[in-house]
């Protein structure tokens, strides 16, 4: 999915996101289980905000998505990351990381578990040794009662958005319909649409992927807090280690740390 009618909206629709605050969450997890954190991954970047934000507190970041016109958003953003269009399940990167963030619910579209469970490989893959996964999820609670079948209306100066949500409750699957009418010259106004499907997966399941990749469960948050969840908890934040291969871990795919020359 190429989102490249989203990727020029995208921006607009989480103007809501308080992005260092975001990064400053993530920085405080990692510093919490580990002092050897210098390069991250920021998978599926999208435009690059997250990106931007982890550089300022001085990591170096590679960033990855699957879309190349969020890419291209992103590397005007943020000039001293790199960054890689690839699909998550099909990660390849030149060497290790030592940790990876994936915020944003951007798991939640991956809607066919054994693809899910090929991302979580992979980044297993390229992570490492005692490097960690930091990653957050929409939780089964939000996608039945708050984006339900639920309809909302976003709107700025120049732009409106009609968000139409369809809930199935096989799969915890919710249908995202987006129309965006941008404003142009005099009273006109010009339409363009995206559509995609998230997942919400139960806790039982998505666990059993990280641990038959190799990851041990650290923690789990709700709300970007450091409390564990509740029954209304809307998102969950995992962070999770890579164990050794000794320990059911699986081994890295090259040893060789990434080395980032910024600009």
């Amino acid at each position: 999915m190429s989102y490249t009618c989203f990727a020029n909206h995208y921006d607009r629709l989480t103007g809501n996101v308080s992005y260092p605050e975001r990064a400053r969450y993530f920085d405080r997890l990692i510093r919490q289980y580990t002092d050897r954190a210098e390069l991250i991954l920021d998978l599926a970047c999208g435009t690059g905000s997250l990106t931007v934000e982890l550089l300022s507190l001085g990591y170096d970041v590679i960033g990855v998505d699957g879309s190349a016109e969020m890419l291209s958003v992103a590397a005007s953003k943020a000039p001293g990351a790199l960054f890689l269009c690839q699909d998550m399940a099909e990660l390849n990167l030149y060497g290790t990381i030592d940790a990876t963030i994936c915020a944003l619910d951007s798991l939640n579209h991956i809607i066919d578990a054994d693809k899910l469970s090929r991302v979580i490989r992979r980044v297993t893959l390229f992570t490492a040794p005692d490097g960690l996964f930091l990653f957050d999820v929409n939780t089964v609670y939000k996608h039945r009662e708050v984006l339900g079948c639920n309809t909302f209306f976003y709107e700025n100066d120049d732009c409106c958005c009609v968000w139409q949500n369809e809930y199935q409750e096989q799969d915890h699957l919710v249908q995202i319909d987006l129309d965006f009418f941008v404003k142009e010259e005099g009273e006109r106004y010009r339409r363009e649409s995206e559509s995609f499907c998230e997942r919400a997966y139960e806790r039982e399941e998505l666990e059993q992927m990280l641990h038959s990749a190799g990851l041990e469960i650290l923690a789990v948050y709700g709300d970007d807090t450091l409390q564990p969840p509740q029954e209304d908890t809307q998102r969950l934040i995992y962070v999770t280690r890579k164990l050794p291969p000794e320990r059911g871990g699986i081994a890295a795919n090259n040893t060789k740390k990434i080395r980032i020359r910024r600009k």
